[in-house]
């Protein structure tokens, strides 16, 4: 690993290691699963083996005549639960809007994918459940199901909903206010250009497989008419108030309690129905209720991703000069709408639009499907993959069809320093970048200027060797709001409590690490604390890369209004006017000379005066800022050879500049670029959701059949940063965790087309198999 900071654009503050790691590594971890309360109970659901159903009967007496079996549960049993899918409205073309479709805690009537629940079996152990739940009989009657959004849209497909013509959720027709006119004036342009570069790409479904799969503990307390649900969650307040507003219960009535998460990429946002099932479960049998997700249930029924179909073109003068961009999505929903999930093929998609790229004229709509398959919603980066890939891909078009170096290309269409802030054609702001350098910087790392020597050395060998690149633009923050909480316990302690969740990202190294410098007080002071909804701290999940941007914001605020509150009360204790306190290196000092009060100490007084009334705040301080968006950036270089022979590829090496904008700690950036690179070389290598188009059956249900990438898949890295710190924040921070899958699919597979002579692989769809890249193989010598 290879990794520097460019100085002249924000250093990286690494203040020590990592804090979470060693409880985690000895085993001190507390999970969903390490916390059974006492009299607990466990649950099994029934499922679905059909995509597509109608429920004849459902017959629960087999179970409930199985000792040790406490309840089953069915449809009845959920009544005045409301709709599992929740969705910000989303307009449509023509005044219409997103459809939602009403998803039962437990299927009743009809179930819409494989692996639905229509029942859940509570009993004294798990072992019982499992094996009590095989005795509840229910009788299906089958339907055709469709499964590949660009079929569900035909005519004459199998109609899912009744109340969605034609299984059409939504029409977006993009961003701009006058999409008519911004469609004829983009239709004009590519009738006029020297080069047109088309692709049609399919951004394949992905199954997420978290270390830990999704589960919940609920518990009811008759005497306060109360809930606690104990889950694995990137937010316990955004998980509560979705399940009350699923649940229609009040604020009071439901607390969430999250610990440590192993794994969530966007999986362990929202409520699913499962644990409504389990908060339903407790009450009626007066007992807690645990579930844990076994792996082939997590196949069939976590959140999945992508599948995500593009049509797109790239208009260009004779010199290359980028002129209009267009793109006509395709986007597959599943049965039911995800959290956010018409969000991500439309809104988050576009977001990323243009690029590094000076475009002036961009026409983008989507077309939303409902299927018989699993809800799509977010997993690592949630539209802005999808969107680089695209624009990668026409990229690299744009450079075989016009002639121009792909290089050269790139960088006759980079948005310039002096265009900063840059207005783009779909209506967001890119404060910040400096995108020829990282180019450069790239380049170098890569060994650019060999590469040539390398091709000729692997083709005396009888191997073909590519070069990728992929220039990348995302955008960080999503939710705006978000808030922080710093309090004093007493002694020389700070307390940091935080709504956005940890779930490896070490908040509680990065946070306390920021507090301790603008402070000036020693790290070891400041503990870390989130996961509880009781700490009633307005804003959103760990997701969108948005928690050091959003977080962050609300602890610079909350740092400055503690010192601002506490000077008049040192002012008091050194016996001198306000105006003559500085706050300084963890104490308040009188401006000239040495006496000074240390932090901890103006805390302590201010809370005995606040208890004595003297004063209405003590220095506990509370704050919720709204963050713009930032847009992290980068360039990503991938080098591959393949064995004609065989189709076999390898990663030979693998360059990333990026820009994250200041780094708050440089192991953690570092350790998120790699794991984010790893998903995204999952997702061109190897990984693909496969449902059985006649069936609906999920193909790819396990391990078997679901290829992830291992230790000895990842390349030789080179990466560095180029840092331009973002305008939005006042750490000036950008976000960094999905870069590196934003980048690297386009990047290997832009290797992969420049490998395969004679254009063969120009056009190859991801996953790239052995078998897909031998047949282009072949396609070239022919």
């Amino acid at each position: 690993m290879d990794a520097t900071t460019d100085k002249t654009h924000g250093n990286s503050h690494s203040f020590h290691g990592r804090v979470e790691d060693e409880p985690l590594v000895r085993g001190r971890g507390r999970y969903v699963a390490d916390a059974p309360l006492p009299n607990q109970a466990y649950a099994c659901f029934v499922r679905s083996p059909h995509a597509f159903a109608k429920i004849v009967s459902i017959d629960p007496a087999g179970a409930m005549n199985t000792p040790g079996v406490v309840a089953v549960l069915t449809a009845k049993d959920m009544e005045g639960v409301g709709n599992v899918s929740r969705h910000p409205p989303v307009a449509g073309r023509n005044g219409g809007k997103l459809i939602i479709s009403h998803r039962p805690v437990l299927a009743g009537e009809r179930v819409m994918h494989l692996g639905e629940a229509v029942a859940v079996v509570i009993a004294n152990s798990a072992q019982i459940a499992q094996d009590a739940a095989e005795f509840v009989h229910v009788e299906y009657e089958e339907l055709t199901p469709v499964v590949d959004a660009r079929d569900a849209l035909k005519p004459g497909a199998p109609q899912i909903w009744p109340e969605v013509p034609g299984n059409l959720a939504l029409d977006w027709p993009g961003p701009q206010a006058d999409t008519a006119a911004n469609a004829a004036e983009v239709e004009r342009i590519f009738a006029s250009a020297k080069y047109v570069a088309r692709m049609a790409e399919m951004n394949q479904r992905l199954i997420v497989a978290s270390m830990e799969p999704r589960g919940a503990t609920a518990s009811y307390d008759a005497a306060s008419d109360s809930y606690l649900l104990r889950t694995c969650s990137q937010g316990a307040g955004a998980m509560r108030e979705n399940a009350l507003a699923i649940m229609n219960w009040p604020k009071d009535k439901l607390r969430v309690i999250t610990e440590d998460v192993g794994g969530a990429f966007g999986l362990k946002t929202s409520a699913y129905p499962e644990y409504l099932a389990l908060l339903v479960a407790a009450k009626k049998t007066g007992r807690p209720v645990h579930w844990m997700s076994g792996r082939s249930e997590a196949f069939l029924t976590d959140n999945q991703a992508r599948d995500i179909y593009s049509e797109a073109e790239l208009a260009l003068d004779e010199k290359g000069k980028f002129l209009a961009l267009r793109i006509r999505n395709t986007a597959n929903l599943g049965a039911y709408v995800g959290a956010v999930g018409a969000n991500i093929p439309t809104f988050n998609f576009t977001r990323c639009l243009p690029g590094m790229y000076d475009i002036k004229h961009i026409d983008v709509a989507t077309r939303c499907a409902y299927t018989n398959t699993t809800p799509t919603a977010p997993y690592r980066g949630a539209g802005r993959p999808e969107a680089n890939y695209v624009l990668e891909r026409l990229a690299d078009e744009a450079a075989r069809i016009s002639g121009i170096d792909p290089v050269k290309l790139r960088r006759r269409n980079l948005i310039k320093p002096s265009q900063m802030p840059y207005k783009t054609a779909i209506g967001t702001t890119i404060d910040s970048g400096d995108f020829a350098p990282i180019l450069d910087k790239a380049l170098e790392l890569a060994d650019y200027d060999t590469f040539k020597q390398r091709k000729r050395e692997a083709a005396k060998r009888g191997k073909y060797r590519g070069l990728g690149l992929s220039c990348m633009l995302e955008h960080a923050g999503g939710a705006p709001v978000e808030s922080a909480q710093l309090s004093f316990p007493g002694g020389d302690k700070l307390l940091l409590s935080l709504n956005v969740q940890n779930t490896g990202q070490g908040h509680a190294t990065v946070f306390p690490g920021v507090i301790a410098e603008r402070l000036g007080i020693p790290f070891a002071s400041i503990s870390h604390t989130n996961g509880d909804s009781s700490h009633e701290l307005a804003g959103y999940a760990s997701v969108g890369s948005r928690s050091a941007m959003t977080a962050g914001h609300s602890i610079v605020k909350a740092i400055e209004t503690i010192v601002e509150k506490g000077k008049p009360i040192a002012a008091t204790m050194l016996e001198t006017g306000e105006a003559d306190i500085a706050y300084k290196n963890g104490s308040f000092e009188v401006v000239g000379t040495d006496r000074r009060v240390s932090l901890f100490a103006v805390a302590a007084r201010a809370a005995e005066m606040k208890k004595r009334g003297e004063i209405a705040e003590d220095l506990d301080t509370k704050t919720k800022t709204e963050t713009p968006l930032s847009f992290p950036n980068g360039c990503h270089i991938a080098e591959i050879e393949i064995d004609p022979d065989t189709g076999r590829l390898a990663v030979v090496a693998y360059a990333a500049v990026d820009d994250c904008g200041r780094p708050l700690n440089a192991t953690i950036v570092e350790g998120q670029l790699q794991g984010s690179l790893a998903q995204g070389l999952g997702q061109a290598l190897m990984e693909q959701t496969i449902y059985d188009k006649d069936s609906g059956q999920l193909v790819t249900g396990s391990f078997m059949d679901y290829a992830m990438p291992r230790a000895d898949d990842m390349p030789p890295l080179r990466d560095a940063m180029h840092n331009v710190p973002a305008t939005t924040n006042p750490l000036g921070v950008k976000g960094v965790g999905e870069a590196g899958t934003t980048a690297a699919i386009a990047a290997v597979m832009n290797a992969v087309a420049d490998a395969i002579p004679n254009g063969a692989g120009a056009h190859l769809e991801m996953p790239v198999s052995a078998q897909r890249i031998w047949e282009a193989c072949q396609r070239a010598k022919g």
